[in-house]
């Protein structure tokens, strides 16, 4: 699959325990699902050819024999298909029974992998009947099937889209599982075939370690567990077939269904090497940890039918799913950014900050947030002094709702006009104050950053920056203007969620009419009001107009950023997530716009005022983003140009 998805399933088979030509029949039916749908990689349940729960019967030649022939029948049956599949059942190996999983594609055994850790406590006796693959110290292949093939619990299947492990049910609750081992010699996805009983919260804590343990790895992690038809004489098996990738859940099955079932997924194996490749602790235990033997096993993945996605990809990567999780978000966010401003007044001793106030969105958030801290550092909020600076872009809605937030929030107001101090400059400078260029934008952009420096200056304050993580990856701020401050509490906040962060305040602390206050400030148009006012007194120069929408630039800005994917892969993936809102012209252009604009703007993060992280993606020059500011942009731009838009 391109761009580095791999397809995968867990399949969940209808079972009847020692009736192994009807469990053939059910595996093979379901491969062949599986392969239709562009499936991969399919791994079914443990011992899914005989049933799990045999007992005794697990000592009978006659059922050993029927799951060798019964694997035979399936091999048979889908040689003619691409896909590789892994399949569970007892094999004989050294006169002991082991419990194994077997790969097979095309016909050919590509290896057999044993057990580790057998459960012999509570509902399970598995040492009773089995060995563990500790057992078979220096056995590397055995005969299955007519066949010669790899054996041993250290077997890593190589093929040309990724490399992969195995390991069986208990294998994952071991406090070092095989699967760790297996990540640090390679492997990128682990398949786990397992007979999970079900009890009260247990699931609950399954998905929790499953989540854990893929995400400890840096790994994919697929599993599929015994579902309707095992003995139910003392357990229930659920059916759980669950598909993570760096702790996410992919896609997960329907708990207690009587039906079989087939999950499917694709793994960003290429995204998981690239968080190997930054992630020098996971480089640091394979070089301590990775260098027992291994059996490298050498297949190819192929498979001609349907490579589209079905995995969801969010169009708001930075905002977390609504309800309870949204606030609870916004709060930690809020906390980060409270607490980070409140180590600063601490440090500095200062008890007074200055924010230039414009009503629009990130100056609001900046506020707050400083109203947050004063509170919780029990000083007095008249130690905020909000400063509104109108201009000759200054509309009557953003003025009048700076003066009503900063009043209802009981901040100490101060009302500096920048006209008769632009007008002098531009004398000064002989430019023509008809010219609406850059000069006259920034000219006043720097009046302002001139008033609120030198006014902290006069009362023994900081300046408190407003600039946000989607302005700073654009460069949308004027060098030494709106881009300096004393402490910028947004800088790692992107402008899609900073509406969140401002209206979760509006909706949990705040008076009434600092609440409607603020609602309006969310619905203002996006706006830096350095150009006049159309004839009606609206907002005329519109950021998003200019730049593009801020949903595409922080859905590319998290991709580049936290991934370091490249834009055709990114155009992608946008064209799914956007798909009905933007057509692929428009996400082209902006995504030319952004990789164009990120370059030539480094400049003005090499020189970031502090401020605090908040999420996993940050521009700061001291900590997660260092680049030089003459990276030439050529590649990532040719690449833009040859996208089909």
């Amino acid at each position: 699959m391109k761009f580095g998805f791999v397809k995968v399933a867990a399949a969940i088979p209808a079972v009847k325990v020692a009736d192994c030509k009807f469990n053939a029949q059910q595996t093979e039916a379901q491969i062949m699902v599986a392969d239709g749908k562009g499936v991969q990689i399919v791994i079914f349940p443990e011992l899914n050819l005989t049933g799990y729960s045999c007992g005794d019967l697990f000592s009978h030649k006659l059922l050993i024999e029927q799951a060798e022939m019964a694997l035979m029948q399936v091999m048979n049956n889908t040689r003619q298909l691409d896909i590789i599949s892994i399949v569970g059942m007892p094999v004989v190996v050294n006169s002991t029974l082991a419990n194994c999983a077997v790969v097979f594609q095309k016909g050919k055994i590509l290896g057999v992998v044993p057990k580790t850790y057998l459960p012999n406590y509570k509902e399970f006796y598995e040492q009773r009947w089995f060995a563990s693959s500790l057992t078979y110290t220096g056995v590397s292949s055995i005969r299955l099937c007519g066949q010669v093939v790899p054996f041993g619990k250290n077997l890593l299947f190589d093929t040309s889209d990724t490399c992969f492990g195995i390991e069986i049910c208990e294998d994952v609750w071991a406090p070092v599982p095989p699967s760790s081992e297996l990540v640090l010699k390679g492997a990128e996805i682990i398949f786990n075939m397992s007979a999970d009983t079900e009890n009260i919260a247990k699931h609950q804590y399954l998905r929790s370690l499953l989540a854990q343990q893929s995400a400890r790895c840096l790994a994919g992690y697929v599993f599929a567990s015994s579902g309707f038809g095992e003995s139910t004489t003392d357990v229930v098996f659920a059916g759980n077939a669950l598909i993570y990738e760096n702790g996410t859940l992919l896609a997960e099955a329907e708990r207690f269904s009587f039906n079989e079932q087939l999950v499917v997924s694709e793994i960003d194996v290429e995204r998981l090497r690239g968080e190997r490749l930054v992630n020098t602790t996971f480089a640091a235990s394979v070089r301590t940890y990775a260098s027992g033997e291994v059996q490298r096993i050498q297949s190819e993945l192929v498979n001609s039918r349907d490579l589209s996605l079905t995995r969801y990809i969010d169009p708001h990567p930075f905002i977390p799913a609504g309800g309870k999780l949204l606030d609870e978000r916004c709060e930690e966010i809020f906390s980060i950014q409270v607490a980070g401003l409140a180590k600063r007044l601490v440090h500095t001793n200062c008890k007074t900050v200055v924010v230039g106030i414009s009503g629009g969105l990130d100056s609001t958030l900046a506020l707050l947030v400083c109203v947050k801290t004063f509170d919780k550092l029990g000083l007095p909020r008249k130690g905020i002094v909000g400063i509104t600076m109108p201009g000759f872009g200054t509309t009557d809605r953003t003025y009048n709702n700076a003066l009503t937030l900063m009043s209802s929030l009981q901040v100490t107001t101060k009302e500096i006009s920048i006209k008769d101090a632009c007008i002098q400059h531009f004398k000064d400078i002989e430019h023509d104050m008809s010219v609406h260029d850059v000069t006259y934008e920034n000219g006043q952009a720097r009046e302002r950053t001139q008033i609120l420096m030198d006014y902290a200056n006069k009362i023994g304050g900081l300046v408190i920056g407003t600039g946000d993580l989607s302005e700073l990856a654009l460069g949308w701020a004027t060098y030494n203007g709106d881009h300096m401050s004393m402490y910028g509490v947004n800088a790692s906040i992107p402008k899609t969620l900073v509406r969140y962060l401002v209206n979760w305040v509006a909706q949990t602390g705040v008076d009434v009419i600092s609440r409607n206050t603020l609602l309006d400030i969310i619905d203002t148009p996006i706006s830096p009001e350095l150009i006049p006012a159309d004839e009606n007194g609206n907002i005329k120069q519109k950021t998003e107009d200019l730049v593009g929408p801020y949903e595409l630039h922080d859905f590319f800005l998290y991709y580049f950023l936290r991934f370091g994917m490249r834009p055709a892969k990114i155009f992608y993936l946008a064209e799914i997530a956007f798909r009905g809102t933007y057509d692929s012209t428009t996400i082209k252009k902006w995504l030319t716009n952004f990789c164009r604009r990120f370059f030539n703007q480094q400049f003005k993060r090499s020189c970031l005022p502090d401020g605090p992280k908040v999420g996993s993606v940050s521009l700061s020059p001291r900590g997660d983003w260092r680049m030089p500011s003459d990276a030439s942009a050529a590649m990532w731009l040719k690449e833009c140009e040859e996208l089909v838009g």
